[in-house]
């Protein structure tokens, strides 16, 4: 299991995944599932992947790699998609080859053909867009008004993002209430954990500004981590109690 989120605002996107797979509870490792492909000031590109582990670093890698169109005799890959809408194409069209290929073989081996990414990012001249692509090849696109997309184990942290997310937020708060997104999926799930990738980019840079990784321990998301949960219990306690029924 997993969970990665983006967070498209006015200012820009925030992208984040944490890194954590599991085959049992004796058997847990680390793993990279936000990739980033950029040339700076041209365009920008992240992809976050959620499901079967094998599946998405293959889609990953065909996408770094390239294909070929047989049609246009061109090799295809993220970096030389013409619209963000069309490199969401390649994306879906890779899934598609690979099921094509492994799909019975899997499925002969009592497998899931289970896999999703999230992926946004910009193109020089395009606006910043935001998409979460199935295991089936489609998508849908991120808007304004519900300016964040999950795969993964979401449900615990959607009600973080449902209740403090705006599309006119400040991209570092964005972040901010991103990071409590996790942190909230992460005290619930013990199949979701550290480190944390992240990624922040402003609108029309086509560059990352925030590259990072949030290592166990990490100062300021401790600190985030306990000034939520104080700020949950000091919110409880300010609440007036239900007037129903005999509170003797």
């Amino acid at each position: 299991m997993t969970y990665c989120c983006g967070i498209l605002v006015r200012e820009g996107l925030v992208m984040f995944a944490d890194t954590r797979t599991n085959a049992g509870v004796d058997n847990i490792a680390t793993f990279r599932k936000l990739h980033i492909f950029q040339d700076p000031k041209k365009r920008i590109m992240a992809i976050a992947s959620a499901g079967n582990l094998s599946i998405s670093q293959s889609v990953v890698s065909v996408l770094t790699e390239g294909y070929d169109n047989s049609e246009t005799g061109e090799r295809e890959t993220l970096m030389n998609a013409p619209t963000m809408f069309q490199a969401a194409q390649r994306v879906g069209h890779v899934i598609r080859a690979i099921y094509a290929t492994d799909g019975k073989a899997l499925e002969t081996s009592d497998v899931r053909f289970d896999v999703s990414f999230l992926f946004g990012g910009q193109i020089a001249g395009e606006r910043m867009r935001l998409f979460m692509i199935y295991s089936a090849g489609n998508f849908i696109e991120c808007t304004a008004d519900t300016p964040y997309l999950q795969i993964g184990e979401h449900k615990y942290g959607k009600p973080v993002l449902d209740r403090a997310v705006s599309y006119e937020m400040d991209l570092y708060d964005a972040l901010k209430v991103g990071l409590v997104s996790i942190d909230s999926t992460m005290r619930s799930n013990l199949s979701v954990g550290m480190p944390i990738d992240l990624l922040v980019v402003r609108r029309d840079g086509c560059a990352a500004e925030l590259i990072h990784r949030i290592e166990p321990g990490d100062a300021y998301f401790s600190d985030l981590r306990e000034r939520w949960s104080a700020a949950l219990r000091a919110a409880h306690i300010a609440i007036p109690r239900p007037p129903y029924g005999n509170r003797g």
